[in-house]
């Protein structure tokens, strides 16, 4: 009896390739930002608690300041016991974060991570930081051999996703946040949250078309108010998203960015123990103002905030003329720590357009635009930025499997005859 031909151990060979290339076209892709200098930025993280957190937990988790984390999210700082406060599973919120220029590429490596019993690297990158790094990110980043095996307590770097585009989106100032993409997202239902355009966020995260897919990380840019404080205050380039707040001085100074994009700073109600906050010559305190009604218009003197310099609060007295008298200084709301998770909440995650006008939201036809992991920008638009939409771990071009695709499918045809 001749000997069986192999057919089917071919075939089934053949198919597993297929499938592999299949499977590396969808792998999620992230926004990177090549740079090549070391100034940094402040950036923002949007991310979801996969279990209930305190905010001392959640702010560890991430390495920050409990109560920078809460001004992020214009949470009360007063609330009594405010660090103890359990935060809710599935709560979205905004990491502040401070974005570097590591290894020619913008992310943050600030935090760390220790490992506990039964603690994989996927499990870390996907439930406990919600998909803002992946597996393979951090395996790199800690020179991981094997990643089967992870001691107990051992401490791992966890670089993560940001961008600065110069603190500038068309012109005017801006903060990024970075954003991983859900099932239910669809671009206009981000870009509505967000109160911008697709137009703007394809031209950011280098998109050929409105097609996002679960996972992906989109560079988000929120219009800010930012400083102008000098060089060596601690608090340099200080941004602050609109409606937002920072905390600053050593928390004795609460910075907001209120309508028409202007800076205001005040006392923190945590103040205590802080310097002086009383503008020379005059008996105005921070974030005072005062008007005066004249025949040639309204005079107003104010007492601003000028940065944090070795300790001391710099404040400057400003007086000028303008044709009418402001009305009572509006800051953004302060809300109390959240308990529950409601649709309607500020701090939820954004809603596709499904959710807000009841009718299916259906993305553009197409696919993202994919760049390979050398990191190709793609050039800029004329009136913003634009960094290059990089997969999470190698993509492939889907032009480039099609092409493999039909060569295998011809083989295939040219050699089953002969086996």
């Amino acid at each position: 009896m001749a000997p069986a031909k192999p057919t089917n151990a071919i075939f089934v060979f053949f198919a597993t390739v297929l499938l592999l290339f299949n499977v590396a076209v969808v792998t999620p892709k992230s926004t990177i930002e090549p740079c090549s200098n070391n100034d940094s930025c402040n950036a923002l993280l949007g991310y979801t608690l996969y279990t209930d957190l305190k905010v001392s937990e959640l702010a560890a988790l991430f390495q920050i300041d409990p109560i920078v984390l809460l001004s992020a999210n214009s949470i009360d700082i007063s609330y009594p016991d405010v660090e103890s406060h359990i935060l809710p599973s599935q709560l979205f919120v905004k990491i502040p974060i401070t974005c570097s220029c590591v290894d020619g590429i913008r992310k943050s490596v600030a935090t760390h991570y220790k490992t506990r019993p039964s603690d994989t690297l996927s499990n870390i990158a996907d439930s406990v930081y919600g998909g803002l790094v992946s597996a393979d990110q951090i395996k790199e980043a800690n020179s991981i051999s094997d990643p089967s095996v992870l001691d107990v307590g051992q401490n791992l770097v966890v670089p993560l996703p940001c961008t600065c585009f110069n603190g500038t989106d068309n012109f005017l100032p801006a903060i990024y946040m970075s954003y991983v993409v859900r099932p239910v997202d669809t671009l206009a239902g981000i870009a509505a949250r967000y109160k911008t355009t697709t137009t703007d966020l394809m031209g950011v995260n280098a998109l050929g078309n409105a097609a996002i897919e679960d996972g992906d990380i989109l560079a988000i840019p929120l219009s800010a108010c930012s400083s102008n404080f000098p060089k060596y205050a601690s608090d340099y380039a200080l941004s602050v998203p609109n409606g937002g707040y920072a905390i600053t001085a050593d928390h004795c100074v609460q910075c907001s960015c209120t309508p028409g994009s202007r800076l205001y700073c005040q006392p923190a109600s945590l103040s205590v123990s802080c310097s002086s906050m009383q503008c020379k010559s005059s008996n105005l305190m921070l974030g005072n103002v005062t008007v005066q009604q004249s025949s040639a218009g309204c005079n107003v003197t104010s007492c601003g905030y000028g940065g944090f310099v070795n300790g001391t609060i710099i404040t400057a007295l400003s007086t000028s003329l303008q044709p009418r008298c402001p009305g009572p200084q509006q800051v953004p709301p302060l809300t109390a720590p959240p308990t529950v998770v409601s649709p309607g909440m500020a701090l939820a995650p954004s809603p596709s357009p499904s959710q807000v006008g009841g009718a299916p939201g259906v993305g553009l036809p197409g696919s993202v635009v994919p760049s390979t992991s050398s990191s190709i920008v793609l050039p800029p638009s004329a009136n913003g930025p634009s960094g290059s939409f990089s997969g999470g771990c190698s993509l492939v071009n889907p032009l480039f499997s099609s092409s493999i695709a039909i060569g295998l499918v011809l083989f295939l045809k040219v050699m089953l005859p002969f086996l």
